[in-house]
């Protein structure tokens, strides 16, 4: 009995200490988000440009995270929050957060980090040729009128929502934003660069990367971030286990499988390859980190190496679209890989978290990404058109031709002198 009763005490005692450390997790897992825009995103997206358009890239980045801060102090959260109605949050007492208790700061800081990364995704589509006062303008109401309403719908769940217009109020799994944050980038990178046009030579006189070895870093420090973003808001130690863990495994799986499909493909197994291939990996296991099982993460990881390979010639070659780093196909692509299979996947061994009704939920899940995708298709075409009618959109040729990092910021990224 006293084993027992000992035992027990001890589990207690656990579960309570688990419960106490998912609070500082959370702060945690917070400047690991924030960590994944500056410097990880700036990185991996500046290394993939050529090397006069490096420090613009950077900036963008920087420049982004700075006014879409003040965008979601300004309105964001308020947008946001769950006091409202079927199409907004509308709760203005949040404005400025004028009113916001302490308590509620912490959560509001790691949504603040989503907001930040999920406009300057979408940079990597309108790279080397577009206007800073452009990205700053469309980036705040972007993340105003885009972000928010697809955040509100999909985890502040509120009912008549337009995701669930047709799923008899059943809502779509998104865990971590493979809708919110990266099938929305991907769908407005899309569209931002066939309005903007492409670039001289493309694309068949292109140059690498200037900095394959930059991507590398880049990427290596999305990776580790991305632990905090798919687990900061887990409830606890099994939870936030079971999440980095589908993580990491559908990561590594898509490195190994992108670099073995561009071989099979002819090429060589190159480090930009391992390094997109990580990051479709991480985008693909966000919506479904907290739902596929261990094995179902491994099978998602080879969909996330092996078809955004296909689609990126598709954009380029076929339908020739100048997405520069290819957003399209490594962000809205695999999100949306991983938001339709994940009712399936958590089917796969006995550890995933399977739906009540698989078919059910598997309409909810392809419903919400095509009612999603028109929405930002949509707002996305009217507020470049409005921002492109007061500031412009795309540099000048000359600028283009000199490198935005002299034209756009008077920098070099190398003084050889």
């Amino acid at each position: 009995m006293e084993e027992q009763i000992t035992t027990l005490t001890e589990s207690v005692a656990a579960l309570e200490a688990s419960a106490v450390g998912m609070g500082p997790w959370l702060l945690t897992a917070t400047a690991l988000v924030l960590f994944m825009t500056i410097p990880g995103l700036a990185l991996f997206y500046g290394g993939l440009v050529r090397a006069k358009n490096y420090l613009s890239v950077l900036m963008q980045c920087m420049a982004i995270t700075g006014v879409v801060t003040i965008t979601w102090m300004v309105a964001g959260y308020a947008l946001s929050s769950t006091d409202g109605n079927a199409l907004f949050g509308t709760d203005f007492s949040q404005l400025l957060f004028w009113a916001t208790p302490q308590a509620d700061l912490a959560g509001a800081a790691f949504g603040l980090t989503f907001a930040v990364i999920t406009p300057a995704l979408i940079l990597g589509a309108y790279a080397e040729r577009v206007k800073f006062s452009f990205v700053l303008a469309f980036s705040v109401l972007w993340s105003l009128l885009v972000y928010c309403p697809l955040a509100y719908w999909v985890w502040m769940t509120p009912e008549g929502s337009p995701l669930t217009l047709i799923t008899n109020g059943l809502h779509p799994i998104d865990y971590a934003g493979g809708l919110v944050v990266h099938q929305s980038a991907g769908v407005a990178a899309l569209v931002l660069a066939i309005l903007l046009g492409k670039r001289s030579g493309f694309p068949g006189a292109m140059q690498p990367p200037a900095q394959p070895g930059m991507v590398m870093i880049g990427a290596s420090m999305l990776w580790v971030g991305w632990y905090g973003f798919n687990s900061g808001l887990a409830g606890d130690m099994t939870e936030g286990g079971y999440i980095i863990f589908n993580t990491q495994v559908c990561t590594a799986t898509a490195v190994i499988a992108w670099v073995a499909f561009e071989t099979i493909r002819g090429g060589k197994p190159t480090l930009v390859g391992a390094a997109t291939g990580a990051v479709a990996g991480l985008v693909a296991i966000t919506p479904a980190c907290a739902t596929v099982s261990v094995p179902g993460a491994l099978i998602l990881g080879v969909v996330a190496g092996v078809v955004p390979q296909l689609v990126i010639p598709l954009v380029k070659s076929t339908f020739k679209i100048d997405d520069a780093l290819d957003v399209f196909a490594v962000h809205g692509i695999a999100g949306i890989s991983g938001t339709l299979l994940l009712p399936f996947l958590a089917l796969i061994g006995t550890n995933g978290t399977p739906a009540d009704d698989t078919g059910a939920q598997f309409i909810a899940q392809l419903w919400s990404v095509v009612a999603s995708g028109v929405y930002v298709v949509i707002a996305t075409l009217i507020i470049a058109f409005v921002v492109r009618a007061i500031f412009g959109m795309r540099a000048e040729d000359e600028a283009v031709a000199d490198g935005l990092d002299l034209s756009s910021h008077g920098e070099r990224a190398y003084d050889l002198s």
